[in-house]
């Protein structure tokens, strides 16, 4: 059903930063992510919105709906961002499809982008119209990346006898369709940052020879590495409550903090950071 969506409406330009998680590979971390951008975010006083397009697994919406519950249940007043989930649509023929889906996803994206500073967006692990659809509106595209080979090969075919980088791989070629319609659209571009997720904290040789083939790809398709979050229990133990490591500066949550716990705040201090994100808007929030 996939194919590259037309050219589209273009955002008024005080329209907030558009931050789309995007990764054609699940398990990679983009929900965990997603979360951790936007509570990060919120802390710092910026108005959020936030859309799920993965209404299948819709793990964003799950993350959210067990902070409100959180919330509800214990009374602290946590930040939340302004939330849609876009589900696939269900009509009968493929062309309807696809003009249901551009619909909503439009109204959500320009309702929450109006009156927001950031919209972050979260894309599904596979290709959907609905995700090229995101793709081509992100300002920001940041796609975490398991620190393997296996999940390397989204992004290009190495060579197993030279470490060399063959080609570009087809999530390349769907980031580039985006780019164009992006610029065809309003003359923007998009920001690719791919993030080394899951990262071993032990210096290994593959782990060596993942860098060393990103280095030589990035160059070539135009994406930007940053570190990502290493692989830590924190992380999965917070989702059932809808908390992220940034709500324990909240003075009713505060916690005694293992090294750990230090280490993977300063990771999503990195991450925000890393992110490039408009200046304007985080003064402004601040």
């Amino acid at each position: 059903m996939s194919s590259t969506p037309a050219v589209g409406t273009a955002l008024a330009p005080s329209s907030g930063h558009i931050i789309v998680l995007g990764n054609e590979k699940g398990g990679s971390g983009k929900s965990t992510s997603a979360m951790h951008i936007i509570t990060g975010l919120l802390s710092r006083g910026a108005t959020v919105g936030s859309i799920d397009v993965d209404s299948r697994q819709g793990s964003l919406s799950r993350y959210i709906e067990n902070r409100r519950a959180f919330i509800e249940r214990s009374g602290v007043p946590l930040n939340m961002p302004s939330h849609h989930l876009v589900p696939r649509s269900a009509l009968d023929t493929v062309e309807a499809q696809r003009q249901d889906e551009t619909a909503r996803f439009m109204q959500s994206l320009m309702d929450l982008a109006s009156n927001n500073a950031f919209v972050v967006v979260d894309c599904p692990g596979s290709d959907s119209y609905l995700s090229r659809i995101a793709h081509s509106y992100a300002d920001t595209l940041l796609t975490p990346l398991n620190d393997s080979f296996i999940d390397f090969d989204i992004l290009g075919r190495v060579d197993p006898e030279t470490n060399k980088v063959t080609r570009p791989s087809f999530y390349g070629e769907l980031v580039w369709e985006s780019r164009k319609l992006k610029a065809l659209r309003s003359r923007g571009q998009i920001d690719w940052v791919v993030m080394r997720n899951r990262m071993s904290t032990l210096d290994a040789h593959n782990k060596r020879r993942v860098g060393d083939a990103m280095t030589e790809l990035e160059k070539r398709v135009g994406f930007r590495v940053m570190p990502g979050l290493c692989e830590r229990v924190i992380y999965r133990e917070l989702f059932l409550q809808g908390l992220t490591l940034f709500d324990y500066t909240h003075p009713q949550l505060q916690r005694n903090m293992t090294m750990s716990h230090v280490a993977a705040r300063q990771e999503l201090r990195e991450l925000i950071s890393g992110l490039n994100l408009p200046q304007a808007a985080l003064a402004a929030a601040e």
